[in-house]
């Protein structure tokens, strides 16, 4: 009997048998993916003629056929929206790869369109064709932001799927225990990534060791060590594998499996051990004939500083100009139901850790800083670092209804005005809490602190300390424009449904 067979005997079931932890195998990846994917051609081919159809009649004042004119005009818009669907497909925009989560996935949709602009430009200038600028003028935001938008749809209705157990990929891990167990708990907590793990192959498992693990809640089977893994994809049905450490396999090892995979079309992934550091950080370059992951600096400086800086100051003035009758009703509420100023400054660290006035509605009662002290045994943060009461008997009525729907915060886009603040980063902190860091959090300073982030779509207060450094520590590791505006659009879905905030 070899080791696999031992390990599905000691777990109750066999080849020919069924057990608790088969039924977790979900619909074949391949399946499903190909469906979403002719979806999505057939949905982008609908927006893109639309958007084309709609710059037509506003700037022709015709759609159909007619005349010799229109027929100029038709014709272009025919060969526009096709080399605007041959765009979309160049730059794999339906990919496997980023569909359904990440902001990659709309970041090529963003390239591929503009790319596409740019060629017509540069391409009417050199050979001096006037094609109707508000034509193009109209089609460019019309269908980028109809692309983007179903998109959008799409992945709400992924994730709906997912998070009733369907679009799964089953996925097998290899490596060591340690590192298994929390990639399995990483893809546990989060279903609407897709991944269900389906069984691990442990380096130096032996068939007397425990069957099973218990992770989440889920009772994941061990199906060998490292050198079971293709019986194992057999018995589990997965259709990835994921490996965290290679030190056990070696280079022979990885190659032969790449190779045994490729035999059963099973995709294989590796996480490169580089906690909180993705995206663009990280480089693959082949050096003395070895492939090596490189991870770039973060850029904090030049371009990239000036962009965000000049993002936050545009979105800033816009939302302060819409909102202006909210702040004036806000206020008035605040001062005609409790005692004090209508704002409050509180003094938070800034970038470099550099103070700043922090400026909010108030929410509390004018002395709310004097009862800290008396209420500090009752704190719920876990860690101690940070002071959260569900039920703080400081808060004003008002005040209450304010920081469910945050609408206490709205004050702060002063702040960014001031370039205080940025729109999205890490959490402002305190002086006291920034006189606990060790070195490794100290890197939260590194930029702005905002008004939302990670930390805010990802549970607000009901974070542990350890959990909201780690996402300020990894926004801070990988920021990117179209993750910042990916974090304000989901910050406004956590606010509508008051998530996490009290």
């Amino acid at each position: 009997m070899t080791a696999l067979e031992t390990t599905l005997a000691k777990s109750g079931t066999g080849r020919s048998g069924r057990s608790a932890w088969r039924t977790r195998r979900p619909t074949s990846r391949r399946i499903w993916e190909q469906q979403y994917v002719d979806r999505l051609r057939y949905t982008d081919v609908v927006v893109v003629v639309a958007a084309v159809a709609v710059a037509q009649y506003i700037r022709f004042g015709e759609v159909a056929v007619g005349t010799g004119s229109t027929m100029g005009h038709f014709g272009m818009s025919v060969a526009l929206a096709a080399i605007w669907i041959g765009f979309l497909a160049i730059f794999r925009t339906r990919s496997p790869r980023v569909i359904g989560t990440g902001a990659e996935e709309y970041r090529r949709i963003v390239s591929a369109t503009f790319r596409l602009f740019g060629v017509i430009a540069i391409v009417s200038l050199l050979a001096r064709v006037d094609i109707a600028r508000l034509y193009l003028a109209i089609a460019l935001p019309v269908g980028l932001l109809g692309l983007l938008l179903n998109r959008w749809l799409w992945r709400r209705s992924v994730s709906h799927k997912r998070s009733r157990g369907m679009y799964q990929t089953s996925v097998l891990i290899v490596g060591s225990r340690d590192a298994a167990v929390s990639m399995a708990k990483q893809f546990e907590r989060a279903p609407e990534a897709g991944y269900t793990v389906v069984g691990l192959c442990l380096p130096g498992y032996a068939p007397e060791d425990e069957a099973t693990l218990t992770i989440e809640g889920s009772h994941i089977p061990i199906l060998g060590d490292e050198t079971s893994v293709v019986d194992a994809i057999e018995t589990s049905g997965a259709d990835t594998v994921a490996v965290t450490a290679t030190e056990h396999l070696g280079n022979k090892g990885i190659r032969k499996m790449i190779w045994d995979l490729e035999k059963k079309n099973v995709d294989l992934v590796v996480a490169p051990g580089v906690v909180d550091v993705a995206g663009p950080r990280l480089v693959m370059r082949p050096v003395a004939g070895f492939p090596l992951i490189h991870v770039e600096k973060p850029q904090y400086n030049g371009a990239t500083r000036f962009s965000k800086t000049a993002f936050d100051l545009m979105f800033a003035t816009s939302v302060l100009v819409v909102i202006a009758p909210v702040l004036l009703v806000l206020a008035i509420l605040v001062k005609a139901t409790s005692r004090g100023p209508v704002f409050y400054k509180s003094e938070r660290m800034g970038i470099d850790a550099k103070p700043f006035p922090m400026i909010k509605f108030r929410s509390m009662v004018q002395d709310a800083d004097k009862r800290v002290d008396a209420l500090l045994a009752q704190n719920e943060s876990a860690g101690g670092v940070l002071f959260k009461m569900r039920d703080d008997p400081r808060i004003t009525a008002v005040g209450r209804v304010m920081r469910k729907f945050s609408l206490d915060e709205l004050p702060q886009f002063i702040n960014v005005l001031r370039r205080e603040m940025s729109v999205v980063g890490p959490r402002p902190p305190l002086r006291r809490e920034v006189e606990t860091y060790d070195g490794d959090v100290r890197r939260r300073l590194l930029v702005k602190p905002g008004i939302t982030g990670l930390w805010q779509v990802s549970g607000r207060s009901d974070l542990s300390w350890e959990e909201t450094v780690r996402l300020d520590l990894s926004y801070v590791e990988n920021w990117s424009m179209v993750g910042d505006i990916l974090i304000i659009a989901k910050t406004v879905k956590a606010v509508a449904g008051s998530d996490g905030a009290y």
